[in-house]
């Protein structure tokens, strides 16, 4: 049944097609097919050469938020713990929390914490690295302004890297947002790569971009001109 329904979702697509931005939007909710209120996914290639720039990544705020709610732990000095709950962490403590993850404790999505704690988060730093979730001061998650920083991620502020095969994919929103939301994410997440193309480079960057529903087919999008919009 399910790759029945998939078929029949594919037809509408022109897989030969560089959809204008509208359009391939438009299309997002015709591809749907399952209960629940699936996740518009972006999956962008880009013409680097993985070996020579392994890190691109960053963060972008999604104006119109991702949709999803992120369980956040905050580590930070006991002192500043309850200042912590009270900007919204699900979890926050300082070595009692370091204990807990040692123990195997991983019920979050992302980890937040001060500059002063960092190095007793470095005792977890392989636990907590070989899931993605070590706190970087260039993604925002090492900062001494615990209270916006949790407001942030909690409001749409999402992490983007690109993988060994020279993607970049995370979600965007949900099928049921308004069309002019989701422009609206993807536009930022493509303003987000742009800035940090690698200097020097040849060829174009950004390779191509899809846009697909978490169990829909794949929605191909015109790249030239998405990006050209922006410049």
């Amino acid at each position: 049944m399910t790759s029945k329904k998939y078929g029949e979702k594919i037809k509408i697509i022109d897989r030969e097609k560089r959809y204008l931005l509208d359009e391939a939007v438009a299309l997002l909710p015709k591809t749907t097919w399952t209960k629940f209120v699936e996740t518009v996914d972006m999956s962008i290639k880009l013409g680097v050469d993985t070996a020579k720039n392994p890190s691109i990544r960053g963060t972008v705020s999604l104006p119109a938020g991702s949709g999803k709610t992120k369980k956040i732990a905050v580590i930070t000095t006991p002192a500043r713990v309850e200042e912590a709950k009270e900007a919204g962490a699900d979890v926050a403590g300082s070595d009692d929390l370091i204990e807990k993850i040692k123990g195997g404790f991983l019920d979050f999505d992302i980890v937040i914490a001060s500059p002063d704690m960092m190095a007793s988060v470095g005792k977890v730093g392989k636990i907590l690295g070989t899931k993605g979730l070590m706190p970087n001061p260039k993604l925002g998650t090492v900062t001494p302004d615990i209270k916006n920083a949790v407001k942030e991620f909690k409001t749409g502020k999402v992490e983007f890297r690109i993988d060994k095969g020279g993607v970049v994919a995370l979600g965007i929103g949900k099928v049921n947002f308004p069309p002019a939301e989701i422009k609206k994410n993807f536009n930022s997440v493509l303003s987000a790569l742009l800035k940090v193309k690698p200097s020097g480079l040849k060829g174009a960057y950004v390779k191509s971009i899809t846009l697909s529903t978490t169990m829909g087919p794949g929605i191909k999008v015109n790249a030239r001109d998405a990006v050209e919009e922006l410049q």
